[in-house]
């Protein structure tokens, strides 16, 4: 196995397991990395994760705050091939989502389509936030997405 901090080349999966090793080692939060490199929380964790390609500002401003190789900033910028399984995950939490895109997809499909026509809600053009609301029965959890409306062409 090849030592990531001194290796020549990292590929994205080995910036991620720095970064997330880095992140653990410094008791930082996702909030904290993301306000110190002046970007979002849901998005900094996403690039982390490798499913976004950082800026070159950002991925050396990263690399800075976590201490990592010159080597992780080329890995951060690479535009990534975004793969995931197309199984229904078994993380509760993972699989949660999935269930309310299976319940309510269709619901939120013909509830767009009839407010903005036939097309689609954009996840390149896209923001999400995540915010925690106090509830006398139970913290609730509050996910806000949107994204830019992108109409089919009817050519």
């Amino acid at each position: 196995m090849k030592d990531l901090m001194t290796a020549d080349y990292l590929e994205k999966e080995d910036a991620t397991a720095l970064i997330l090793a880095a992140k653990r080692r410094m008791g930082l939060s996702w909030e904290s990395m993301a306000e110190k490199i002046g970007m979002s929380p849901v998005w900094t964790h996403s690039a982390c994760m490798g499913m976004n390609a950082f800026p070159r500002e950002k991925a050396e401003a990263l690399a800075a705050l976590l201490d990592l190789p010159e080597t992780a900033v080329p890995a951060l910028v690479e535009s990534p091939t975004k793969v995931w399984a197309q199984t229904v995950p078994t993380d509760p939490c993972i699989y949660r989502f999935y269930e309310v895109v299976g319940v309510y997809g269709p619901t939120l499909k013909a509830l767009i389509q009839e407010e903005f026509g036939d097309g689609i809600m954009s996840a390149i053009d896209f923001d999400m936030s995540v915010t925690r609301i106090a509830n006398p029965k139970g913290d609730r959890v509050e996910v806000k997405m949107s994204g830019k409306f992108l109409g089919y062409n009817s050519w």
